[in-house]
C-alpha cells in the first residue's frame, strides 16, 4: 500500500440506512477523545437542508456525560461515502480549517459495522450498532485499516458499560 495515496472510501453509501446510532467500538487516539472517555456513541440524523446532523455522546473519566453536536456535508461526487464534519458553533463553521474529513473506508451489507477515517490517516474509528462486535468482525474491518495505511499502534478499544449516555 503506498501511504501517499488517499485511502478508498466505499463506492456509495445510502445516506438513509447509515443515520441512528452507532456504538464506538475503537478509535485512534483523538484529541477531542480523551483515552477515558467511555460508552461513547454517534448518533447520526438528517436535517432540512439536507445536511446530518451528529450527536457524540460519552462519559468522561468522572463518569459525567459529554456531548458534541455537530454538522456533517456530503462531498459532491463521493457517493455520500465523503463528509465534511465541523463541531464549531454555527457562526464559524464557514472558516475552512474547522472541517474535519470523515470518511466511510467499509460497511457491511447490512450496516451494522463501518470504519471510518481521515484521509491523512491519523483518525480512525470502528462502529457497530451493538456496544461489542465479534472478534472476527472486529480482526476483518481492522485489518481494512491496514491494508490502507493506518497505524493501529495506538489504538484505543472503548469500554462500554451499558450506561445510557442519551
Amino acid at each position: 500500500m503506498d501511504t501517499h495515496d488517499e485511502p478508498r472510501t466505499v463506492p456509495s453509501l445510502d445516506l438513509h440506512r447509515y443515520l441512528g446510532t452507532w456504538y464506538e467500538i475503537a478509535r485512534l487516539p483523538e484529541r477531542h477523545e480523551p483515552a477515558d472517555y467511555t460508552d461513547i456513541t454517534a448518533t447520526y440524523m438528517l436535517d432540512d437542508d439536507g445536511s446530518v446532523r451528529v450527536d457524540n455522546r460519552a462519559l468522561d473519566r468522572e463518569g459525567e456525560p459529554a456531548q458534541a453536536i455537530g454538522k456533517a456535508t456530503v462531498v459532491e461526487g463521493s457517493g455520500n461515502a465523503k463528509l465534511e464534519v465541523s463541531f464549531m458553533p454555527e457562526g464559524l463553521r464557514w472558516v475552512p480549517f474547522t472541517k474535519g474529513d470523515y470518511w466511510v473506508l467499509r460497511i457491511d451489507g447490512g450496516y451494522h459495522t463501518a470504519l471510518v477515517g481521515t484521509p491523512d490517516r491519523r483518525h480512525l474509528w470502528l462502529l457497530s450498532r451493538t456496544p461489542t462486535i465479534d472478534p472476527a468482525t472486529r480482526s476483518a474491518f481492522l485489518d481494512t485499516a491496514v491494508q490502507q495505511g493506518y497505524d493501529l499502534d495506538g489504538l484505543i478499544t472503548t469500554p462500554h458499560r451499558g450506561i445510557v449516555t442519551a
